[in-house]
């Protein structure tokens, strides 16, 4: 047993004192953050509409409003899954044996925005599906929205005439549209999906984690409420949907192009983001040594634009040269330099593990040499998609 000396000594070498934050940076800084939680608003959702088999959708909606579809999400659910187990018994002995797994419906929360895209795209799902938004209401022309021609459809459905007891009725056509042999537009018969897939997309650390609901249907859509006590309030438009299975895929942010990323579906596409570089980010803006956009950077970037050899070239170099004088006028450049290798090596001595030591390594990439960070990348993530699971 203890005595009371010496408890008062462990108390007094600190061995039962609070700890400090090593475990913490251990855990969630090695090897370039790894264990690090994803954040919630870091994400992004593309919809899959089935314009090759369904023309007309594009000529009800377009490809604006289809692609602006992904940037009026408000929130989305991953996919949930419920396996249905059942208990027997072997001998008295309790055995769990697994029976199925069931896809739990995810719900998606749109904006309801100025451009009635969201609301837009649910009535030409409603219009494809089910009949009622094809019969016109009094003499005006069909709602926008409808799918088909209009030319053999009568005008002006007497929706507020009582026809129950008449012999012939002028509409029939009501509710869910059956498929039927012809309804294909390929050589595969039956109704072709309205959504080939919806996928849903979280970012982190350059690199993306996909979901992808295949065949997904619409099980509720929600509307909002208006209201006077809301002063504060947006409108928003919830939709549920039931999917057939899941894929999962993994890999790199690709680079960007006009038409969006080129690995994650309709992200950073130019008609919505902003493209241009931040001044922050240029090389030789920032009165940094190691970090992103300072000498280091300007000189790598000066090289580059030299060795070009072209015009062009020579004007970034000349750009980036006189940027960085501007930058670092007046600075007092052996303080920055020995205050950021001081950190440097503090944050490497802290870590002390081999680990941690790729951890710093692995930042260093990323932050002192952004350009071969991303020329390595590229290397690595060629295919630019990588399926974690083979047989998925």
């Amino acid at each position: 047993m203890p005595t009371f000396g010496q408890d008062f000594l462990k108390g007094f070498y600190g061995n039962n004192s609070l700890r400090d934050y090593q475990h913490a940076s251990r855990t969630f800084t090695t090897n370039a953050y790894e264990l690090k939680p994803r954040f919630k608003f870091l994400f992004h959702v593309s919809f899959t509409l089935n314009v090759q088999e369904i023309p007309a959708l594009r000529g009800a909606m377009g490809n604006d409003d289809i692609t602006s579809l992904s940037y009026i999400v408000k929130t989305a659910d991953l996919p949930k899954y419920n396996i249905e187990n059942e208990t027997l018994s072997q001998y008295n002995r309790k055995r769990v044996i697994q029976k199925k797994i069931n896809y739990e419906p995810c719900t998606i929360v749109f904006h309801d925005d100025g451009g009635d895209v969201s609301r837009n795209m649910w009535y030409n799902y409603m219009a494809y599906y089910y009949k009622d938004p094809s019969q016109q209401y009094l003499a005006p022309n069909n709602t926008n929205g409808s799918i088909g021609p209009s030319a053999n459809r009568q005008a002006g459905f007497g929706y507020n005439a009582r026809d129950i007891y008449n012999d012939v009725r002028q509409v029939n056509d009501w509710g869910y549209i059956g498929e039927s042999f012809n309804d294909g537009t390929s050589t595969a018969s039956g109704k072709p999906p309205f959504f080939r897939d919806i996928r849903i997309y979280g970012m982190d650390q350059h690199k993306f984690a996909e979901y992808v609901l295949i065949n997904p249907l619409i099980t509720n859509w929600s509307h909002d409420q208006y209201s006077y006590a809301e002063g504060a309030g947006i409108m928003q438009n919830s939709m549920t949907i039931a999917y057939e299975t899941v894929k999962y895929y993994t890999g790199a942010v690709g680079k960007r192009q006009q038409g969006g990323d080129t690995n994650v579906q309709g992200f950073a596409d130019h008609a919505h983001y902003d493209t241009t570089t931040s001044p922050l980010s240029r090389a030789g803006g920032v009165a940094t040594v190691f970090g992103q956009g300072g000498l280091l950077d300007a000189g790598v970037g000066i090289l580059e634009d030299l060795q070009s050899g072209s015009v062009l070239g020579l004007i970034g170099a000349a750009q980036k040269a006189g940027r960085t004088y501007n930058t670092f006028k007046g600075k007092n450049l052996a303080a920055i330099t020995k205050s950021e290798a001081t950190a440097i090596g503090t944050n490497t001595v802290i870590q002390a593990l081999p680990g941690a030591t790729r951890a710093v390594a692995n930042r260093a990439d990323g932050w002192i040499f952004p350009q071969a960070q991303a020329q390595r990348q590229a290397a690595a993530q060629a295919q630019g998609r990588n399926n974690p699971n083979p047989g998925a």
